[in-house]
């Protein structure tokens, strides 16, 4: 992270998950990184313990984690509770869709509201979130997958909205929605083709790499923009 000062120390908000941890591994591979705190709502390899559905746990984790010059939220979930994304109106469902926001909308931007105070005030700070092209109104031409596609949308506007408010007291600060790709993870498994590998199927490895070096790259005046992991900006 080139844009970052010498010892920027780092957050990662999901260091269990696939592209969380390869993130993790990434930034500590840095030799420009200080450190790299990693959170988990079930902590498998020395994370911090994190759960998006219980505010007093990000309270407590904000609270411990000290200046951060980068902050990365690599949380979602597609199939909750076994319930897999509706391909139609018949199959909406109050309590599925309550799951779909709670998880993938309002828990991220529960870690905006209690680290914000975390991210450095004066120099560069950088804060990535893992949205979805599905989230993309303007990109929808398929239809479906109501529940998800719903609450990334809805994601992106508080990403958009928190964007404009961070920037008053940080006016250094970058904040972006960013698309992965469809990356070999538990998330796409169910919905990746058997047999020979998919070459348009990225590594977690691959995606970390590809999704800090975009935010590295960015300026403060592109902050609140939405893009994938090849460099190309997504539509609202």
């Amino acid at each position: 992270m080139a844009s970052l000062p010498h010892g920027y120390r780092a957050a990662i908000i999901g260091g269990a998950g696939a592209i969380g941890g390869a993130i993790v591994d990434t930034l500590r591979a840095d030799p420009r990184c200080g450190a790299v705190l990693s959170f988990a709502r079930r902590p498998q390899n020395g994370e911090s313990r994190l759960d998006l559905a219980d505010e007093a746990s990000i309270t407590s984790a904000a609270a411990r984690a000290g200046e951060i010059q980068l902050l990365f939220i690599a949380t979602g979930g597609l199939i909750i509770d076994g319930n897999r994304p509706e391909k139609a109106l018949s199959q909406l469902q109050p309590e599925m869709l309550q799951q779909q926001f709670a998880l993938n909308a309002i828990g991220p931007a529960l870690i905006l509201k209690h680290f914000e105070r975390n991210l450095a005030r004066r120099e560069r700070a950088l804060v990535g979130v893992l949205s979805a092209r599905v989230g993309s109104i303007g990109d929808n031409r398929l239809g479906g997958w109501y529940g998800y596609r719903a609450a990334k949308a809805a994601l992106n506007q508080y990403l958009r909205c928190a964007s404009i408010e961070m920037a008053r007291a940080r006016p250094n600060l970058v904040l972006a929605a960013l698309h992965p790709g469809t990356v070999e993870s538990p998330l796409s498994r169910p919905f990746r083709p058997e047999g020979a590998r998919n070459p348009g199927i990225l590594t977690p490895r691959t995606s970390a790499h590809r999704l800090l070096t975009i935010l590295d790259q960015l300026a403060a005046r592109q902050s609140g923009t939405f893009w994938d992991h090849a460099g190309a900006a997504v539509p609202w």
